[in-house]
């Protein structure tokens, strides 16, 4: 069913390290090194003749799945995972391919994290690059492939390589070349040069990485170039984890010659933005290139050349690498995202205000029914300006953020609420603050929107000198004068409007997309529903969500049930590990005949519930955060249980919700939300 010549090909691919492999890698040559199918699913078929284990529809039905689980690993440094695949379809179209998902099982998470997956089918091997981020803990490898449509589909694994580095660094000595590919042209292409290869036009004397002739490198020749501007392009595998640092590599480019050499990032978007270009041809030698790069979600590296006629000589590549440190040619201060971020939970971290006097003030305010608390916690600190104490016509209030290198692009996130004022435009505005050249722009103001609600904003920019973030709330007049909150402030690289963000680990949801992998045991009238804005009924439910102000989240409408009706919310089965796990969400529960809000543990087999937490009655008109710790050994459920109580004015909602290894010591709970259940002690604490 696979095509014979990929077999040829794989070969090549193997023999040199099939008696040699790392842990974690697999040649497929005699045995499956460790990696095993799991029992429960589809087996993967080793070839009787060696280099590849497959599953198909010979023996297997559609959808079907086969399981490949590797042994227990641990990467204490950066690695990278190389798998060399193949998905074949039958001829013509095909409405359910098959589909390849690698997962990653730590041993601490009750979840698989999906870190990569393709219903991309081809005629011969394929290979995929994914960075595994390092780590102390253990983890397993898991290979799921599910069969599509079709007699003839079929899913092969020809290789799998776990080696320390980046997947954006490589040397060009293996024959897959790290997941670099040429982008085809006619005329002008990237070739493998050194080793047994001789190119007749431009020839190099060695490589950098053994400067020895048998060495590899890659190369790009002008000889066949036609037309003005030619050009060829060398991409990166895309990155799968966050990344900043500093992306080095060698390069040699004939003297005198016509071309421009440049180094471009690209996202999933398709947006080009250069971050290197040659600005001299150097010496005849290898040269070092440095530059600073960041990949806050997916994206590529290009390397380009671009050619104005058949005389613009060649240009070569070798020894790509990359460090998390910064490069040593950088003299601006290094970017910490921890360092611009605040939550104002401990004073205001390192914003501060004019000289003048404070503007802004931090205050708290405990869980009640009239004034809504900070978006953290729903009881912990935020920032409000023009209060009673500060109030006055004209009132300008400024808060400023610390120093943000230039020439980097940066999202900034905040929550803000607005209260009072007749007029809310411009109540509050960002402004870039150049320091050198005491310049203030204008990036965003405040149109009307819901008053009361906390709403996140969203602001992305690049300037090439040092910037400060300049929050600044605006009283016109004494007879239009309010509140202006401010909370949560984080200011990370890369844009925030990014298509092809990193996925969210599979323990969080926020409902905006959908219910994740929550389920109902029913769906009618009574049961939880996916909403947004406003609850049907007046004075209870909240009036937005809490992720972004104008997200969904999940609730009950009292005025569909009847006194003491329950709905019930499940999680995904989750896998018993030892230790302990934090849940954390919010939860709204605003009305006057508000119900009950139960949180139970549903081990596998057992016919009762365990309770983790519960509140009764109304408790504030804010989304308040909760701490839930629990253990369990055995494959298990969260059920979210909301019951109605006396009144329409009953609506219970929950958002967020995140399931975490690991105790919730540290995660600072400022009012008695938490509770914690143990399956040793088999009691719940309050």
């Amino acid at each position: 069913m696979l095509l014979e010549g990929v077999l040829l090909v794989v070969q090549a691919l193997q023999l040199a390290n099939a008696l040699d492999l790392p842990a974690g890698s697999c040649a497929f040559e005699e045995d499956t090194c460790g990696f095993d199918s799991v029992f429960a699913f589809l087996p993967w078929i080793l070839n009787e003749e060696g280099h590849y284990v497959y599953v198909d529809t010979s023996f297997a039905r559609q959808g079907e799945k086969a399981v490949l689980l590797s042994s227990d690993l641990q990467a204490e440094e950066w690695n990278c995972l190389r798998l060399v695949y193949q998905i074949t379809t039958p001829p013509g179209s095909v409405s359910d391919p098959s589909q390849l998902n690698l997962y990653v099982r730590f041993e601490d998470e009750s979840f698989d994290r999906l870190l990569w997956s393709t219903k991309e089918p081809s005629d011969s091997w394929l290979i995929a690059s994914l960075d595994l981020q390092n780590s102390s803990k253990k983890f397993k490898i898991l290979i799921e492939g599910v069969l599509g449509q079709g007699n003839t589909a079929s899913i092969a694994l020809f290789e799998i390589k776990m080696t320390a580095g980046y997947c954006i660094e490589c040397d060009f000595e293996e024959n897959h070349l790290c997941g670099f590919v040429n982008r085809w042209n006619p005329n002008v292409n990237w070739f493998v040069g050194g080793g047994t290869a001789k190119n007749t036009h431009s020839i190099l004397p060695q490589d950098h990485t053994f400067r020895s002739e048998h060495g590899h490198y890659m190369y790009v020749d002008s000889v066949y170039v036609k037309h003005f501007q030619e050009v060829a392009q060398l991409i990166s595998p895309v990155t799968t984890a966050s990344m900043s640092g500093c992306l080095s590599f060698y390069y040699q480019l004939q003297q005198g010659n016509d071309n421009v050499f440049s180094v471009y990032t690209r996202d999933m978007a398709g947006l080009y933005e250069e971050i290197w270009k040659v600005d001299s041809p150097g010496n005849a030698a290898w040269n070092l290139a440095e530059v600073e790069f960041s990949a806050p979600y997916p994206m590529e590296v290009i390397f380009e050349v671009a050619f104005n006629g058949p005389k613009g000589g060649y240009v070569a590549l070798d020894d790509i690498s990359f460090s998390p440190v910064h490069c040593q040619n950088q003299t601006g201060l290094p970017f910490s995202a921890v360092e611009t971020s605040c939550d104002f939970e401990i004073g205001l971290c390192n914003f501060y205000q004019d000289k003048e006097g404070p503007g802004w003030t931090r205050v708290r305010i405990k869980a009640n029914m009239y004034r809504a608390g900070d978006h953290t916690t729903g009881t912990g600190h935020y920032l409000l300006a023009n209060t009673k104490f500060t109030s006055q016509p004209g009132y300008i209030g400024r808060l400023y953020g610390p120093s943000l290198p230039g020439n980097m692009q940066y999202c900034v996130r905040f929550h803000y609420a607005i209260f009072g004022f007749l007029k809310m435009s411009d109540t509050l505005a960002v402004y870039i603050f150049e320091e050198n050249h005491v310049v203030q722009e204008k990036i965003w103001s405040v149109l009307e929107s819901p008053r009361g609600v906390w709403m996140q904003a969203e602001i992305s920019f690049k300037k090439p000198m040092p910037t400060k973030v300049v929050f600044m709330s605006l009283c016109k007049s004494f007879w239009d004068c309010g509140l202006v909150a401010l909370d949560d402030i984080t200011i990370q690289l890369g844009n925030c409007r990014s298509p092809a963000r990193l996925s969210p680990p599979p323990g969080e949801c926020t409902f905006d997309q959908d219910e994740c992998a929550f389920t109902q045991e029913k769906r009618n009238r009574s049961s939880w529903h996916r909403g947004r804005g406003e609850t049907p009924t007046s004075y209870t439910g909240p009036k937005g969500d809490h992720t972004t102000g104008v997200g969904y989240y999940m609730y009950i409408e009292a005025s569909h049930m009847v006194y003491g009706q329950k709905a019930h919310l499940l999680s995904q089965p989750l896998r018993g590990v030892p230790g302990k796990h934090c849940l954390t969400f919010f939860y709204h529960m605003y009305g006057a005949g508000t119900g009950l809000l139960s949180v139970y543990l549903k081990r596998e087999e057992d016919s009762e519930e365990s309770l983790l937490w519960r509140r009764r009655g109304e408790q504030s008109i804010s989304w308040l955060r909760a701490l839930v710790e629990y253990s369990c050994r055995r494959r298990h459920q969260i059920i979210f249980e909301a019951t109605r109580g006396v009144s329409i004015r009953s609506d219970i909602a929950i958002d967020d919700v995140k399931l975490q290894a690991g105790p919730c010591a540290g995660m600072e709970d400022t009012t008695e939300q938490s509770s914690g259940y143990s399956e040793d002690l088999n009691e719940i604490e309050y």
